[in-house]
């Protein structure tokens, strides 16, 4: 959307024609996930679900500035877009900074950590602003990930043990009440930095607030298992494998990776899937779509929607429980008109309808449409070896099905022996677009594929094997 009064006017349409209050939330009849009650962690301890059992598949988006940059107008446009596109979670950061304001002036922090008189009658203020962002989520089945204070007010020291604890409370009685929360300690910065800080905010909220997941958000390359795994109050794990490219340092002293693996998403994942006790991961921030290659230097290329799928694909494939897709321009709300960090250029209005993000519910649609909790990672399914870098092809699989995401349509040799079922049908299935074709019925044991297209990385494909005798693609997967 390339005019801005033509913007206007469309979220302007949406007020018109029935966005819902939060007072109307109670007349409305579709479901809502947390209708099948609270999230926790599934009993094998490696995925996400609801009470009932029902399986939740975290489909996240980067939304860090949303509070300081958007109107309630904007908001409710941002909102339809996100859920439209099949995105579950938002995560968001409410205290970028610890001067933040928002879209109408008011400020974050005007008494410091002093919330006591926060409320004052009359006044929509930063946090009513906030209440009323995730009110909008609730309203269309999106969770809130709030991250609660950016990881550099705490590294600066600008944030206190003390503080912690007060501004914990507020926010685990604030927000609390509301069914679509998740919180996120951390932001951007590694565990061992001021670690007494974030344990008080953590321990303090969920002295609270018994009810919601907690998870910690990291530093590029870093994983919250390696400093926090052991803890009571972190629930699940991430890591953010980040935004560099393969042999990508920009001197980087401590570097926790290997050379050369900047860009191998599913490392992560392997390294977190070891740790006793056993807990969910996700890729919480990879490489934003139409974001530098390496971050800082805007003449850098940018990361594309081939890229942002194939992190997705690996890290899920490679066992995790879900994955958070960014973009330059969303991750920041960005307008013209305003600071650009890292060379955003495009409106975030028009970044809602870019090629990656429409791309990550065919994802979504895929994890979900086969047995979910029995689902692991296996590598043995690949015969022979396997590639490295962009040639590496990865699979999943259940007892009966296999998934294997192959990013440049390489030639490979799968065992098929690894499920159940002496005779196998497969399809491939699209990333780009979620259309499924099927290949044909083969005996068991192992079988040579390659997509009739061109080789080259981006050429990305899903090949599904099943036993023959199931019906996954055919009564959930394929289009009606």
């Amino acid at each position: 959307m390339k005019n801005p009064k033509l913007f206007l006017a469309t979220i302007s349409l949406f007020l018109f024609t029935g966005i819902l209050s939060a007072q109307d939330e109670d007349d409305r009849r579709a479901p809502f996930p947390w209708d099948n009650g609270k999230l926790k962690v599934s009993d094998n301890r490696r995925f996400l679900q609801h009470e009932n059992g029902k399986p939740f598949f975290w489909l996240g988006e980067t939304a860090w500035l949303f509070p300081s940059r958007l109107n309630r107008d904007e908001t409710g446009y941002f909102m339809e877009e996100t859920a439209r596109n099949g995105f579950n979670v938002i995560q968001v950061s409410v205290l970028h900074s610890l001067g933040a304001m928002n879209a109408y002036g008011h400020a974050a922090l005007p008494d410091g950590f002093n919330f006591s008189g926060i409320d004052e009658a009359g006044e929509y203020n930063y946090w009513k602003h906030v209440d009323y962002i995730v009110q909008q989520a609730r309203q269309r089945g999106i969770y809130i990930a709030i991250v609660c204070v950016w990881g550099g007010n705490v590294k600066s020291g600008n944030v206190s043990v003390e503080d912690a604890g007060k501004y914990g409370e507020f926010l685990a009685k604030r927000y609390g009440k509301y069914p679509n929360i998740i919180w996120l300690i951390g932001g951007d910065i590694r565990g061992d930095v001021k670690p007494e800080v974030w344990k008080t905010m953590a321990t303090t909220i969920k002295s609270i607030d018994t009810e919601h997941l907690m998870g910690f958000h990291p530093f590029g390359r870093t994983l919250s298992a390696t400093w926090f795994n052991g803890e009571p109050w972190l629930d699940f794990n991430m890591f953010q494998s980040g935004h560099r490219r393969y042999g990508q340092r920009r001197g980087d002293g401590d570097y926790t990776i290997d050379d050369y693996t900047e860009e191998d998403s599913w490392r992560f994942v392997e390294r977190s899937l070891a740790f006793q006790p056993l807990k969910p991961v996700l890729d919480g921030e990879p490489s934003y779509e139409h974001i530098p290659q390496g971050l800082h230097d805007a003449s850098q290329p940018r990361w594309q929607a081939s890229d942002v799928r194939r992190y997705a694909y690996w890290s899920v494939f490679a066992g995790s429980c879900g994955h958070t897709y960014g973009h330059n321009s969303i991750m920041q709300m960005y307008r013209p008109g305003v600071a650009s960090a890292y060379g955003a250029e495009m409106p975030w209005w028009d970044a809602v309808h870019d090629k990656g993000r429409m791309e990550m519910k065919y994802l979504k649609k895929l994890i979900l449409a086969f047995p979910y909790f029995e689902r692991i990672p296996d590598q043995s399914v690949i015969a022979g070896t396997n590639g490295v870098q962009y040639e590496r092809a990865i699979a999943t699989r259940g007892n009966d099905y296999i998934l294997v995401y192959n990013y440049t349509n390489r030639r490979m040799e799968i065992d098929m022996t690894k499920i159940s079922g002496t005779k196998k049908k497969a399809w491939w299935y699209s990333p780009v677009n979620g259309q499924t074709d099927y290949i044909g019925e083969f005996a068991d044991g192992k079988q040579t594929f390659t997509h009739d297209s061109a080789y080259g990385a981006g050429n990305d494909w899903v090949l599904i094997i099943t036993d023959a005798k199931v019906n996954y693609v055919e009564n959930d997967l394929m289009e009606k």
